[in-house]
């Protein structure tokens, strides 16, 4: 627990690093006067369209790699590791697939975006170029995940891809380069990281590409290619609930409305932060702990990442809430992304359950009973596509975050039962509730007993009192059995007695 609670705590800091520099890239796509509503969503329907692109064409091998790399590890020298390259191999082959398909139903998908969103079918060729680098990386990813190296990874993902679009933003706002080259540039931005990826792999000497068929892969190809297969279409499945909000709002609201649902979406995102770097550390240990059997330890990464999860969740969010108004027209952003106030609560409410919950999905999709996953992400989608399409005709860009909120708590609430009925493995403890009274109690705190205060100094000093209330009453009531190991660590750094 120290390793991934060490590597989750830097990852974390990385990751808020990142998002800090995405925050004023932000500012530049959301600044009245730079770019239009429309410009700022056509970058977020490349992240959105390129995401289901990946997510089929990597066919399931990046769950493989960290369910299958212990047995590959424990049995062959590193040279003879041939997992990464049937995995590259295998993704390169599920792109070419969905990029055929691409060019035969193009005409199919002009006819639905060309009226509400005409810049995106402009560059639709270019979302691949985007897609395929990604693809690129999510497998470069998990195998760096099962080496246990998330560190460097996170920073790629997290850091440098955004200081990248940041050079491609000043470049535009000193206009060195029109839109349609800015855009071209940045389809790019994810082949930049996996080739600084792919240089440090092979300056530490791990990145080793045989095609010769190891004994291992020949001992587990049946039971590889069985569970790939099912995870391919968990993934593809969970991808698809995640992203079809955007898909929806782009054809039938148009890019200007995605626009201001994806700046409350990226607000709301610094609340997943430390999810996805317990994610990224804890799928190796899991992956481990079900193969030597060790119910125990998967039962405290369960119980430790729902509380540790949900206050950094309520943490991050009791910050958010205070100070979103103040945040816009502090920076003098487009008085239209004040209408995304009620899908940041709604969205904000749906994480909170969704890490809440914590590591359910890594459990099942690591365990023997990993084919529930494919089940469970098929009711999700079923639930979330037409809930998504009648609550954004009926109350637009906050309909689809309502149909968020309401299609987690379902889809979390079956996991939760599956584990307590297979394993009798649940999450939650007395500290849970107490976490959940917690949190609105600082917040009405704050609210009620400081002033209106704008500007940047009112956001800092409201954060700032939350934050020690907060924290106070996380370490007083002792919710979390890591703040005391974190705390002795920053003392031992800092010399502190």
């Amino acid at each position: 627990m120290s390793n991934i609670r060490r590597q989750g705590i830097i990852s974390s800091v990385l990751i808020f690093i990142g998002f800090a520099i995405g925050f004023i890239n932000n500012l530049f796509f959301t600044k009245q006067g730079i770019f239009t509503v429309e410009q700022y969503g056509l970058t977020r329907s490349f992240f959105d369209f390129s995401q289901v692109i990946c997510s089929f064409s990597v066919l399931g091998v990046t769950a493989g790699i960290y369910k299958f790399y212990p047995y590959y590890k424990a049995n062959l020298p590193d040279k003879k590791n041939d997992l990464l390259s049937w995995a590259l191999l295998v993704s390169l082959i599920g792109f070419l697939l969905f990029l055929a398909g691409g060019v035969v139903f193009k005409s199919f998908f002009v006819r639905k975006f060309s009226e509400k969103s005409p810049m995106l079918v402009t560059y639709y060729y270019w979302i691949y170029i985007f897609a395929f680098s990604l693809l690129l990386f999510t497998v470069l990813e998990s195998y760096c995940g099962s080496l246990r190296q998330t560190i460097l990874t996170n920073f790629l993902k997290e850091t440098a891809l955004r200081l990248f679009t940041t050079v491609l933003l000043v470049l535009f706002f000193f206009q060195l380069i029109n839109y349609d080259s800015f855009i071209k540039l940045f389809s790019f931005v994810y082949a930049a990281i996996v080739i600084i990826l792919l240089i440090y792999l092979k300056s530490k000497n791990q990145l080793h590409l045989t095609f010769k068929v190891s004994r291992v892969t020949k001992k587990f190809r049946k039971k590889i290619l069985t569970y790939i297969g099912f995870i391919f279409f968990a993934i593809l499945l969970s991808t698809l609930s995640a992203t079809i909000d955007s898909i929806i709002i782009s054809s039938l609201l148009g890019q200007a409305s995605l626009g201001i649902f994806s700046f409350s979406s990226y607000i709301t995102n610094l609340m997943q932060i430390p999810q996805r770097s317990v994610m990224a550390i804890s799928l190796p240990s899991l992956a481990e702990g079900w193969r030597e059997k060790n119910y125990a330890l998967i039962n405290k990464i369960y119980k430790r990442s729902s509380i540790n999860l949900l206050l950094a969740a309520l943490f991050i969010f009791g910050n958010i809430w205070l100070n979103f108004e103040n945040l816009i027209y502090t920076f003098n952003l487009d008085p239209a992304y004040l209408n995304g106030k009620l899908v940041v609560f709604f969205l904000a409410c749906k994480l909170i359950v969704d890490m809440g919950t914590g590591l359910n999905s890594q459990i099942i999709i690591t365990s023997s009973y990993w084919r529930f996953e494919i089940f469970m992400g098929i009711f999700l989608l079923f639930i979330i596509v037409p809930l998504n399409y009648l609550l954004i005709k009926k109350w637009g860009i906050t309909g689809s975050a309502v149909s968020n909120l309401i299609a987690y708590c379902l889809y979390n609430s079956i996991r939760i039962i599956f584990l307590w009925v297979k394993y009798k493995m649940q999450p939650f403890s007395i500290k849970t509730v107490w976490a959940l009274l917690l949190a609105p109690a600082c917040y009405y705190i704050v609210f009620y007993s400081i002033p209106e205060m704008p500007g940047f100094m009112g956001m800092i000093f409201k954060s700032s009192v939350f934050s020690i209330l907060f924290i106070a009453a996380t370490w007083y009531f002792k919710l979390t059995p890591d703040f005391e190991p974190v705390l002795a660590t920053l003392k031992k750094r800092l010399r502190i007695k």
